[in-house]
């Protein structure tokens, strides 16, 4: 049996074909070729990497589909069932509007890989695809699973080893697809198996894609405790509640951490207060003691900023990304409210009728990446737009990127995260210029 599994890309640039060149493994599908029972063969497409060939032999078709992705999913989905090939579509899209995913696939398939996928090939091989798969939230990778990572083009991702620990978040943030996905819960592995597969990587530098690696401060500091004698560099996503635990910011330095992606979202605590975003509210002080307490442990931050809650103003937005050059973070994100699908966000939006692109803006073909799709309390959509554009412009200046460089205590402290700094900051830099007002989909 011949199944290929399929990574789309996102869209395409109004002068021609988007080349994703920030990318990073497709562990996702990796798991998922590990987790396919022996018998079968895997072909893996990274639409980022490769030109889907449709003349390929295949039996069976398994695509992930992320709201960004849904409409190149379908495109795709959609050619392949034209020539009588059966198609299953799963992913955090998937989970959460299933019926919209079903009109383009032979099955959908909701929950995670590790439950359900066996049975799925089985019944492919069988002729017998049922048209959904509803499978129970578990740990990821079970019993020392490992990533097909040979199915990886070699040279053409970031030299970062992907890695997961656990997944889900247990806070209730009302934007959030995660929590929605995972019902504010939080899953992970056991240890041992995580250090095995780090111990396994020819690199030393580990991005755990984990929603929040803190999730559960005390299986966190095992997790760390555990990773110090390695002596790998790791980064991944964590929550701001981790000042409150000095023993667990000691223990992420002392085990490689070099820093994380930390959701600030706003400086103003209505806005967090709306968004239900308690624990960044907890001794609120704009962030400066937990700025100090990253400082102190050398730690880089990705700084994430959510632009565009009902208390926003355009000057109020543009602040905030003076306060982020002014802390030097080392790189930051200004990203635009995003109503996904199934959060509660999402729901509050459509009943108050602020969506725009008649709600289902991922589908719509006048839809552009990076712009305001719901009108916003204090100004107008084209001004959150801009706000958010005018934030990447300026924290992403040349004049910006030699200024926040000056940090001894952080982006200076070490060659290594000197490095960092300067070759990833044009990198990312060049990324969010080029991916402003991207298209969805190819056609």
């Amino acid at each position: 049996m011949q199944i290929t599994l399929i990574k789309p890309n996102m869209g395409r640039l109004a002068e021609g074909p988007f080349v994703d060149e920030a990318r990073m493994e497709p562990l996702g599908l990796g798991v998922l070729a590990a987790l396919t029972p022996p018998g079968a063969d895997i072909r893996l497409w990274d639409e980022r990497v490769d030109e889907i060939d449709y003349d390929e032999a295949t039996d069976l078709v398994g695509i992930t589909v992320e709201t960004f992705t849904a409409r190149r999913s379908y495109e795709i989905a959609d050619e392949y069932r034209s020539r009588g090939i059966p198609v299953v579509m799963g992913g955090m899209h998937a989970t959460l509007i299933p019926d919209e995913v079903a009109e383009h696939a032979d099955s959908v398939y909701t929950g995670d890989a590790e439950a359900m996928w066996h049975q799925v090939v089985a019944d492919a091989h069988d002729g017998r695809l049922r048209p959904r798969y509803d499978a129970p939230f578990v740990p990821p990778q079970p019993d020392g699973l490992q990533p097909r990572r040979d199915l990886y083009h070699p040279g053409v991702y970031l030299p970062l080893s992907l890695m997961q620990f656990g997944r889900g978040c247990r806070f209730r943030c009302e934007f959030c697809a995660v929590g929605a996905f995972f019902r504010h819960h939080h899953y992970h592995r056991p240890v041992a198996d995580v250090v095995a597969e780090a111990e396994a990587q020819p690199r030393r530098n580990i991005f755990f894609v984990d929603d929040n690696i803190i999730a559960e401060h005390d299986r966190a500091k095992d997790l760390m405790r555990a990773l110090e004698p390695l002596r790998i560099r790791w980064v991944s996503q964590a929550s701001v509640d981790q000042v409150r635990d000095p023993e667990l910011m000691d223990l992420m330095a002392s085990s490689g951490c070099l820093g994380n992606v930390i959701g600030f979202e706003s400086l103003d605590p209505d806005n967090l207060q709306q968004m239900r975003k308690g624990q960044n509210l907890t001794r609120f002080d704009r962030y400066a003691e937990l700025v100090g307490e990253l400082r102190s442990r050398h730690l880089q931050t990705w700084a994430a900023f959510l632009l565009g809650y009902d208390h926003e103003t355009r000057e109020s937005a543009l602040a905030t990304c003076e306060w982020a050059i002014a802390n030097k973070f080392t790189f930051a994100a200004f990203n635009i409210l995003t109503p996904y699908p199934g959060t509660p966000l999402y729901e509050r939006m459509a009943q108050e009728g602020r969506l725009l692109y008649d709600g289902k803006w991922w589908l719509h073909p006048d839809y552009r990446f990076n712009y305001a799709v719901y009108r916003p309390a204090r100004m107008t959509p084209d001004d959150l737009t801009e706000a958010a554009w005018g934030c990447r412009q300026r924290f992403n200046s040349a004049g910006s990127i030699a200024r926040r460089v000056l940090d001894p205590r952080t982006n200076l402290s070490s060659p290594i995260r000197l490095a960092l700094y300067l070759l990833y900051n044009p990198v990312y830099r060049k990324e969010a210029f080029k991916r402003q007002g991207l298209l969805l989909g190819h056609r």
